[in-house]
């Protein structure tokens, strides 16, 4: 498996703590990385870590353009996985242009695939497509620097 995309599950699991506690996101980093058996790749950490707390501090905005695509569902109603699942995602299609969209994408279904089911896999694709056209049609240039206006 890519260290990236561990990388990106460990920033999900960082995520789901975060979503269901709203504990700090510092405290969640200190114990997620001090369980046993967590990667100690430094690379593969400071790529998670950066994932984890660059979607917390474009919560809001995040949010807001998952719910602008999310038809007949609220975030509150979306598993907690799937949601989380989705958060990163446009994060890292918004905030981390170096990484290519399709490639956001495939992740995400993989690690749908993995922590969540067939539906989920389908709802994600449909979703991030779609979030994917609205930055592309946004004026100025590369818009996936931007999250929100």
């Amino acid at each position: 498996m890519a260290s990236r995309r561990k990388a990106r599950e460990c920033a999900l699991q960082m995520l789901f703590q975060w979503d269901i506690g709203r504990t700090a996101p510092q405290t969640i980093q200190e114990l997620f990385w001090s369980e046993k058996g967590r990667p100690a790749d430094e690379s593969l950490r400071s790529f998670a870590n950066a994932l984890f707390c660059g979607t917390i501090g474009e919560m809001e905005q995040i949010d807001r353009l998952i719910r602008a695509h999310a038809e007949h569902w609220r975030m509150e109603r979306m598993p907690i996985v799937d949601r989380n699942i989705l958060r990163l995602s446009v994060y890292e299609l918004c905030r981390r242009p170096e990484t290519p969209p399709a490639v956001v994408i495939n992740e995400a279904l993989e690690i749908a695939r993995k922590f969540s089911g067939e539906e989920a896999v389908q709802f994600i694709n449909g979703l991030l497509d779609h979030v994917c056209k609205e930055l592309e049609a946004r004026p100025g240039g590369d818009a996936r620097r931007e999250v929100v206006p």
